[in-house]
């Protein structure tokens, strides 16, 4: 095989695989995520997202696809805050407290019972992003993750987990990008009056 051939089916590959890993994800769950986000739309809830490295990239991004992206006719706008996002902030918490607490301080400040938080680990193993859920079930928020692997702690710490089935960090990224655009549109067009019906997707511990 040439350097040309190996490039084309190295590059087929993966493409393969991450079509594999789309064809696998729980739908029904999708749908749960994107529910609790409209409700909270309508509810003027506070909608929060954290996450490290490409994770990070991916909270800011989908912060910015509810605060924008899913904006839609007839519909209020999302109150959507990416924890990431303050560099100043989570360095001075970082350096003054821990890193483990960046997201738990800067969040401590503005979260309520009526909230929600998207925390995104590919590892589910991250102790900031883990310490954010813990600060957010300690006051009775809704409690959202996005992982990968085998979910790690952050599957059985949340209310609502989409685990990517997948073992490569690179593709779990990938999906989770995927999800904010896929959860901005849905978003959008869910009909204004729809929500009573797409709220009976929710989890019976959560329909309240």
């Amino acid at each position: 095989m040439n350097n040309h051939d190996s490039l084309y089916s190295a590059m087929s590959s993966y493409l393969s695989q991450v079509a594999d890993v789309l064809e696998s994800l729980p739908v029904e769950i999708m749908g749960q995520v994107i529910c609790r986000l409209e409700e909270a739309r309508w509810k003027r809830q506070q909608v929060f997202t954290c996450g490290n490295g490409g994770s990070a990239a991916t909270a800011s991004h989908l912060a910015c696809d509810l605060a924008k992206g899913a904006l839609a006719p007839n519909k209020p706008p999302f109150k959507a805050l990416c924890l990431c996002d303050n560099v100043a902030l989570l360095t001075a918490w970082a350096n003054d407290v821990s890193y483990d607490e960046i997201f738990s301080q800067r969040m401590n400040t503005w979260i309520d019972s009526s909230d929600v938080l998207i925390a995104i680990s590919g590892s589910g193993s991250s102790p900031n992003v883990l310490n954010a859920v813990d600060k957010a079930r300690a006051v009775g928020a809704t409690t959202i993750g996005f992982t990968g692997f085998n979910g790690g702690r952050l599957k059985d710490m949340v209310d609502i987990c989409i685990i990517v089935p997948s073992y490569s960090m690179q593709q779990i990224e990938d999906v989770h990008l995927l999800l904010c655009h896929l959860i901005a549109t849905c978003l959008r067009k869910i009909p204004a009056e729809g929500i009573s019906e797409w709220r009976s997707l929710l989890p019976v511990a959560l329909d309240t």
